[in-house]
């Protein structure tokens, strides 16, 4: 990841995205970390910046009680998006103990084949404590309803969109089919919230 612009528009970036979102609860009452990684802009947040971005917003509203995070994974590019494995590793470090050990499970909503390889690869080697052994897979939003509270979380409306496609066209799933047909109607706005819109279902 690289600076390109500065410190505080790098934080006012991540703030505005909404990347980030504690919100919600799972079906064991724990609260929720939402994150949108089609959301994340990786070229233009340094590593540093996002690190005190948890440190300051984030890692203190979870350091109480137990938690779990959803992940959304759909869309996401690896150019755009993917921060790199020495960032998410340094990152992964700087979070603070009792955080880790408050961290119950993690729901990866729309894996797909690479992701799992990613991770079944050097997800034991990278993520310490366990991690790995929390991870969920999801690859439908139905799914995800089994496990999360569904009237209290927002969903990009992209992300049902997807599923659909998965319905008519299940290769998708391992990576053997891309979804260049789609075309998303949006305007043409700085902000990646602006561009998708959600919805919570109750």
């Amino acid at each position: 990841m690289c600076g390109c612009i500065s410190e505080i528009e790098q934080e006012q970036l991540l703030e505005k995205s909404e990347i980030f979102k504690i919100k919600g609860r799972d079906k064991h009452g724990r609260k929720i970390l939402r994150i949108i990684g089609k959301f994340f802009p990786a070229r233009m947040v340094s590593v540093e910046v996002l690190k005190k971005y948890f440190k300051e917003k984030i890692f203190p509203r979870l350091e109480k009680r137990k938690f779990s995070v959803l992940y959304v994974h759909t869309d996401v590019q690896r150019s755009e998006n993917f921060p790199g494995v020495s960032a998410l590793k340094s990152i992964y470090e700087a979070i603070p103990m009792k955080v880790k050990e408050n961290l119950e499970a993690v729901y990866f909503v729309h894996p797909g084949l690479q992701a799992r390889l990613f991770l079944a690869t050097f997800g034991r080697f990278l993520f310490s404590g366990g991690l790995y052994g929390k991870l969920r897979y999801v690859s439908r939003v139905d799914y995800l309803w089994h496990h999360v509270r569904r009237n209290k979380v927002e969903i990009p409306e992209y992300v049902y969109d997807h599923d659909e496609d998965l319905e008519y066209r299940p290769m998708m799933d391992y990576g053997l089919e891309s979804d260049h047909a789609r075309v998303y109607d949006a305007p043409a706005m700085d902000s990646p919230v602006s561009m998708y819109s959600m919805r919570c279902i109750s």
